[in-house]
């Protein structure tokens, strides 16, 4: 990833993702490592090659590391764009928690301590709503991701929540 990515925040992106693959992984009990590298690499080529992203990417891994291929897919699947079908419980969350992370972030950004630990569902629901806070994430992905992993919106906004404190 670092090899990849030399951004600070797009890196914090992809710890952010991994850290609420880990959890939905512990939770639901599945395969937390799997969870974790698909978290962690799924944005590795965007900085380099955003207008390939992320085929760029998932060719990169298939040819030079041992990536499962359950991990390729979800990387594929995360973006919408591409058009490929999620059809694992892998590939649901990875979509699922992408977007979240990015508002999580930002709300953490914008309080005066800038701790994630001090964000509260109750301020995040709010900053949802408001589509003009942080506009590039795509709440009706958000939304899409909850009814694909079959959690509700309020209850998967918590679980990224918790799995983010639970990272610092």
């Amino acid at each position: 990833m670092v090899e990849h990515t030399s951004s600070e925040s797009l890196q914090r992106h992809m710890l952010n993702v991994e850290a609420a693959m880990r959890w939905y992984a512990r939770h639901c009990g599945e395969d937390e490592e799997q969870y974790a590298v698909a978290g962690l690499l799924h944005d590795f080529d965007y900085e380099l090659h955003p207008e390939k992203h992320p085929a760029w990417g998932v060719q990169y891994l298939r040819e030079h590391t041992g990536t499962a291929p359950e991990i390729l897919d979800a990387i594929m699947g995360h973006a919408a764009y591409t058009g490929t079908p999620r059809t694992t419980r892998l590939s649901q969350t990875l979509f699922a928690v992408d977007e979240l992370t990015g508002l999580l972030q930002a709300s953490a950004l914008v309080r005066p301590d800038k701790d994630i630990r001090q964000v509260e569902l109750s301020s995040l629901k709010k900053r949802f709503k408001n589509r003009a806070f942080a506009a590039g994430v795509n709440r009706d992905e958000v939304e899409q991701g909850a009814r694909e992993l079959g959690v509700d919106l309020e209850q998967h906004m918590q679980n990224v929540l918790t799995a983010m404190q639970q990272m610092t």
